[in-house]
């Protein structure tokens, strides 16, 4: 099993934690427990909402037990990170009727075609609404500075500003280091994650657990960098506004479309980001065809928040439109569903001696083990269920490509929609 802390690292997440060799270590030797808060401060959650959760798939694929803490305690105050005047009070009934909803989908990204237990889902209002103010000042309030508290960057900004920071806002700080403290007695969670700009609470909450009076225990923090487009945007806004994960706010087919009309430089990105894709395999199929690439990247995505059938039907709706729009456009996969797609995380590598001679594909597929002999491959390709690089095999004497057999570049080699090889040629 991968070490966690390196996948999200090589994947692009890590923009800050505690110290890293001891993070490094903890996450490759215990299974621990983390977690990452979202208030419900909407009814949907949005697209920047899919960085942390894509960050939680890869802590539980790696093993370790991930809580979802839906905030319905602190969005009665308010986060006042990142924001330039503070929110709008929101209303009890409305706070609930947001955790419910946000919930499912929280559930739903996280456990989808990973294996393992199911996240755990708590509410922090089931704790923070029965704290007596007075036993919480006392007990805990008397180990947070507000010297320190002010001087993180969550604070600090606020109340330079010309708004201010509000004696409400300020407390959002402490009870989110209060959830982290319960979190550690109650659930052995160890390690918190959050947007770069939860850094300072994320801390104060570490500093509480470290108190003897407290806990007196250990705990880790870590943040993922704010997305900028290539153009130096915010990631998950457009002309019309933010992209909701809820198809009632935005319908699949124009979640499907906004992925699909991402940016060249940021095509590797986001598949790195937004898929369990192999990234290898990512990485290969960007070299040759950043087309394609998007497809792939806007049919992961949609799959994973509205389900397959709604992403095959966004692909297909999108390649019937780019026909009438341009009859002469080629559209290599016509109007089949995207190649990539069931969950699977790793791509396994096959290395081949390289080949000055001609090779089959028929033939590879049995090398390869992908096939038992060549009259199955023969059938395969026949069948129309061979692809290399996401392009179908349509004739059974095809050969492998120079480029791949001699150059080395390798080949990402599929069978069905699930199996999947990449081959690298390369010198004895």
């Amino acid at each position: 099993m991968s070490n966690a802390f390196d996948v999200l690292k090589s994947r692009g997440f890590l923009y800050q934690s505690t110290n890293e060799e001891a993070l490094r270590g903890l996450l490759g030797s215990e299974k621990v427990t983390c977690y990452i808060g979202f208030d419900p401060t909407a009814e949907s959650l949005h697209v920047g909402s899919l960085v942390p959760l894509m960050a939680l798939r890869h802590m539980k694929r790696a093993g370790h037990t991930v809580i979802l803490l839906c905030g319905a305690g602190t969005a009665m105050v308010g986060d006042p990170s990142g924001k330039q005047k503070m929110r709008p009070m929101m209303g009890l009934e409305e706070i609930e009727s947001n955790s419910r909803d946000i919930l499912a989908q929280l559930v739903k990204v996280v456990d989808t075609d990973v294996d393992g237990p199911p996240a755990t889902t708590l509410d922090n209002a089931d704790w923070l609404r029965g704290l007596n103010y007075i036993e919480f000042l006392r007990d805990h309030g008397r180990h947070m500075s507000v010297n320190r508290m002010l001087a993180r960057e969550s604070a600090k900004r606020r109340y330079e500003s010309d708004e201010g920071l509000s004696f409400l806002e300020f407390n959002y700080m402490c009870l989110q280091a209060y959830d982290f403290l319960h979190l550690y007695r109650e659930h052995s969670c160890v390690l918190q994650m959050g947007g770069q700009d939860q850094w300072g609470n994320i801390c104060e909450g570490i500093d509480l657990i470290a108190r003897p009076e407290l806990a007196g225990g250990r705990a880790h923090g870590m943040t993922f960098p704010l997305l900028l487009s290539s153009s130096g945007e915010k990631f998950g806004k457009t002309a019309e506004g933010a992209v909701w994960l809820d198809a009632g706010r935005t319908p699949a087919f124009d979640y499907y479309q906004f992925w699909r009309n991402c940016d060249d430089n940021d095509v590797v990105k986001h598949l790195l980001f937004f898929t369990d894709l192999d990234e290898e395999a990512i990485r290969a199929v960007a070299t040759r065809n950043p087309n394609r690439s998007k497809e792939i990247l806007a049919y992961e995505c949609t799959r994973l928040v509205h389900g397959p059938q709604s992403a095959a039907e966004a692909f297909r709706t999108a390649v019937e439109q780019y026909r009438a729009a341009d009859p002469d456009g080629k559209i290599t996969m016509g109007s089949d569903i995207p190649l990539v797609g069931g969950g699977e995380t790793a791509v396994p590598t096959e290395v081949l001696p390289r080949s000055a001679e001609p090779v089959r594909v028929v033939d590879l597929l049995v090398r390869i083990g992908m096939c038992k002999s060549k009259g199955e491959a023969r059938r395969l390709v026949q069948q129309g269920g061979v692809y290399l690089d996401s392009k179908r095999v349509d004739d059974v004497h095809m050969e492998v490509p120079e480029i791949n057999r001699l150059e080395g570049r390798s080949l990402l080699v599929a069978v069905g929609k699930k199996r999947r090889r990449m081959v690298r040629f390369e010198d004895a």
